[in-house]
């Protein structure tokens, strides 16, 4: 029975992201991208029918359990992208420190301003980097892990919808910017959205989410020590 739920909720998760994706392949609009509508169709399907979420992870795992090989096989067009990071390297190293540092004072301040307590102030600090990574610098520094997980999922939704507009905007043509903007800003999110810009991007895009992840680890005690102490 167990064997038989997991089946039907992958079976189910796979049919809804599909149809999003058709859905979005068809209007095209950042809004609609697979993910956001995806996640929100199925949160919305287990409120209705009162599905508890220990029930739903019973295939949600299943799932779950490909996140790391599909995190694995960004180094595959890294790789083939290697001549292109070792050219900008400098660049993308500054732009994705610059802007990891820029996007972590910028959400600290706005809830300061706000009046935000501590612990939301700590949980929001690394809503820039992937969330198993900013979890446990949440963790370690005081923060609600709860917290963070939404606040970075609100980061990598807002940038993946947001940036393409921004993108257009500033009228950005370059595949490495676009990718180091996007991975910076959103992390797997991000990722996934500079994939529909090039194999550059999503190599670019990639190394600024583990650039971010690595320096944040190190940027975030160090911000949090001069703010409370």
């Amino acid at each position: 029975m167990t064997v038989l739920t997991a089946v039907v909720i992958v079976l189910i998760n796979v049919s809804i992201y599909v149809f999003m994706s058709m859905l979005y392949r068809r209007f095209h609009i950042p809004v609609l991208m697979p993910a956001l509508t995806a996640s929100f169709t199925i949160v919305v399907l287990l409120l209705f029918f009162r599905i508890p979420y220990d029930t739903y992870m019973i295939g949600g795992q299943w799932i779950n359990q490909l996140l790391g090989p599909a995190v694995v096989s960004l180094a595959y067009p890294l790789y083939k992208q290697r001549h292109v990071l070792r050219r900008n390297l400098p660049v993308i190293l500054g732009g994705t420190l610059m802007g990891l540092i820029v996007g972590m004072f910028s959400g600290i301040f706005l809830a300061m301003a706000l009046g935000f307590p501590k612990l939301y102030v700590i949980s929001l600090l690394p809503k820039s980097i992937t969330t198993a990574v900013a979890i446990q610098i949440s963790s370690n520094l005081g923060g609600e892990s709860s917290l963070t997980s939404a606040f970075v999922m609100l980061a990598g939704f807002t940038g993946a919808i947001g940036g393409p507009y921004i993108i257009k905007f500033f009228r950005i043509k370059g595949e490495v910017g676009i990718g180091i903007g996007l991975g910076t800003a959103s992390h797997a999110l991000g990722t996934a959205k500079a994939m529909e810009y090039g194999e550059e991007s999503v190599s670019m895009s990639s190394v600024a989410m583990t650039v971010c992840a690595i320096a944040g680890s190190c940027v975030a005690p160090v911000i949090t020590w001069l703010l409370y102490h």
